[in-house]
């Protein structure tokens, strides 16, 4: 696969280690594409959980493939087909009911390791455990530090779908724009705090200035935790509104007159 991407393994392995450090992995070096044990060939635990979130952020459809328990797979060659069925390595599908995946290994040198990542009540988390001295361990670590996690963190998220009020334009083509929210809001917790406490508070002028355009921020919502801010979301003009020219007064003119 390395050869037919890049042209060659060494190629291949130059890109690794590119996007590695453009993930911010700072202290992982790829010599190899198929992560045998070689001398300078290394990484570490966090660096494979900022290697883990990338994936199931920007292709989430990975869970749909690593979270099969088994599977019967065709091997054909010259001499025929063949079936023989797989097992996923990673035993925390069957054992761990929150787990979503990720991905197993072992080596004589790393021992046994695993990225397990899992979902519960609307918070994904990633466990990596490097170097336990046997496949039982790395699981039970793995769900030590999952359930610590869940027992420790708290999601707040507001997916903004209340309706704003259009925002008055001094001197536009039209009187007012309507408004909404650049995006959701997701705050996490790690010190047990009352989320239904939260507020929200609309930051807007009474009115903006022609010209404005569709994109542009006309304020933004503001969310405090026990008085203090912990994040706040952009509001967006909806549409463009220029600014309005003597003919543009003229014809706003005539047609209150001949109504």
């Amino acid at each position: 696969m390395a050869e037919h991407i890049w042209g060659s393994e060494q190629e291949f392995v130059n890109q690794m280690n590119q996007r590695a450090k453009g993930l911010g992995m700072e202290n992982t070096t790829f010599v190899n594409c198929c992560g045998l044990d070689v001398d300078g060939h290394m990484t570490t635990a966090y660096d494979v959980a900022l290697m883990s979130r990338e994936l199931i952020t920007k292709y989430p459809q990975i869970h749909n493939y690593c979270t099969i328990w088994m599977e019967n797979i065709t091997h054909v060659t010259k001499r025929g087909s063949s079936e023989f069925g797989l097992t996923n390595t990673n035993k925390l599908i069957r054992q761990y009911q929150y787990a979503t995946g990720l991905k197993t290994g072992s080596t004589s040198q790393a021992k046994f390791c695993v990225s397990a990542t899992a979902q519960k009540n609307g918070l994904e988390l990633i466990a990596v455990v490097m170097a336990a001295p046997d496949s039982k361990v790395r699981f039970q670590d793995a769900t030590t530090l999952l359930d610590y996690g869940f027992g420790k963190c708290q999601v707040y998220t507001d997916e903004n779908k209340d309706k704003l009020p259009p925002l008055s334009i001094q001197g536009g083509t039209e009187d007012h724009s309507p408004l909404t929210y650049e995006s959701d809001f997701s705050y996490l917790d790690v010190t047990g705090a009352d989320l239904s406490t939260i507020t929200k508070e609309l930051v807007l002028p009474e009115s903006a200035k022609a010209p404005v355009k569709k994109g542009q921020a006309a304020g933004k919502v503001v969310y405090k935790l026990n008085k203090q801010e912990i994040g706040s979301v952009n509001i967006l003009f909806v549409k463009d509104v220029k600014k309005a020219l003597f003919k543009d007064y003229f014809l706003k003119t005539l047609e209150q007159f001949l109504l």
